[in-house]
């Protein structure tokens, strides 16, 4: 629920100001912007807690292990800037079924976790597939 007063920023408005961002990044620091490397490191070094000599054996992590760079950064930056946003626009709500979900296929668990980990798998092939 939105508290009186206060609505969320427009999507269009803030699709725009992150690719204004995303050019300015490659034009100033001449780098895109870009998470799935870092969540390959951090699932390495995870993985790497529990299986350190499968971990260490593999080749990917050995050239790109896990590091503390401006990726992982950006992503802790994501993730406290959205919550800052949503608690600050009074769209913060923690739900276990979105809305939009449960009105379409109701709120069984078994397809959306199916749902999610096709999505991420996709997702992660697409990413990789461009170099990220």
């Amino acid at each position: 629920m939105q508290n009186p007063g206060k609505k969320p920023m427009n999507p269009y408005l803030a699709g725009a100001m992150a690719g204004i961002l995303a050019v300015a990044s490659v034009v100033i620091v001449g780098k895109y912007f870009g998470a799935s490397t870092t969540f390959a490191r951090i699932g390495g070094a995870m993985e790497g807690m529990v299986l350190p000599e499968r971990t260490a054996a593999l080749a990917y992590f050995q050239k790109y292990g896990f590091k503390i760079d401006w990726q992982l950064l950006f992503l802790v930056g994501i993730t406290i800037g959205s919550f800052l946003s949503a608690k600050m626009s009074g769209t913060f709500k923690v739900q276990t079924v979105p809305d939009m979900w449960r009105e379409h296929f109701g709120a069984k668990k078994g397809p959306r976790i199916a749902m999610a980990f096709a999505g991420g798998i996709v997702a992660a092939f697409g990413a990789r597939m461009a170099g990220g």
